[in-house]
């Protein structure tokens, strides 16, 4: 499987309509239990969240995507989960599918106001941020945060473990389970980090952050086990639609 060559100083791939392609999911959600609650934030716009709560919880599972504009494979992946409907019995389940929706309008990783949202978590300068953030405080903590992306310049797909605790990592599960339906990076330096087989595991300290992602404000506040998955944006849309699936998916299996 080979890189297209598409992308030569940002992403020039696939496009979506995040509204066109997000029709369907008041009714097919509604339809399997889970509950909608919309997020307006200044500017005239609103964010979408969806809760499904059982009884007797064993865990709080929290899923993200779609904070940059110009990574279409996050929220088509969370749309075919919902599809698929294949989620842990006994979870809580709590999914936020599109986080800059106004970056969507545009194919553009910041949102209309030029701000990237996921560095927006520590100064909380966008009415995006602050929006989401209310909406997360009023949630319980998370057992485990998934936040789903893509990176134009990676050669193969890679995850972020943020994992303070040292409890049992689900990092090689999802990179096993990516393998078989997209290539894994196997740089041993990916975005200036020390990588291995695909896997970074970057500080933790908030000192180190002077722009905190969202990720790293879940860490501080909703959860001690957070991964960023990301994939290849360079490759077809299918593939890394494939890739955060059966990433996901072995994340949830665990």
């Amino acid at each position: 499987m080979q890189r297209l060559g598409k992308n030569v100083g940002g992403y020039l791939g696939e496009r979506i309509d995040i509204g066109q392609n997000f029709q369907t999911v008041p009714r097919l959600v509604q339809e399997r239990g889970w509950q909608i609650e919309l997020l307006p934030f200044e500017g005239g716009g609103e964010l979408l969240a969806l809760t499904r709560l059982v009884n007797n919880p064993q865990r709080n599972i929290y899923l993200s995507t779609g904070i940059h504009g110009d990574e279409p494979a996050g929220p088509l992946a969370l749309l075919r989960l919902l599809e698929e409907d294949r989620w842990p019995v006994g979870a809580n389940l709590f999914l936020c599918p599109c986080l800059n929706p106004t970056g969507f309008q545009h194919n553009r990783r910041e949102n209309i106001h030029g701000t990237d949202l996921n560095r927006d978590y520590k100064q909380f300068e966008a009415a995006e941020t602050r929006a989401h953030v209310a909406w997360l405080a009023r949630q319980p903590n998370f057992d485990l945060a998934l936040c789903l992306h893509e990176d134009w310049e990676a050669n193969g797909f890679y995850l972020y473990e943020l994992n303070p605790d040292v409890r049992p990592s689900l990092a090689q599960q999802m990179i096993d389970a990516v393998a078989p339906v997209c290539p894994i990076d196997l740089a041993e330096v990916i975005e200036g980090r020390p990588a291995r087989g695909g896997i970074i595991q970057p500080s933790h300290d908030p000192n180190s952050r002077p722009q905190w992602p969202e990720a790293f404000w879940l860490l501080q506040h909703k959860t001690r086990l957070s991964y960023t998955l990301e994939a290849p944006s360079d490759f077809t849309l299918k593939t890394r639609v494939d890739a955060l699936v059966a990433a996901v998916n072995a994340a949830l299996a665990s």
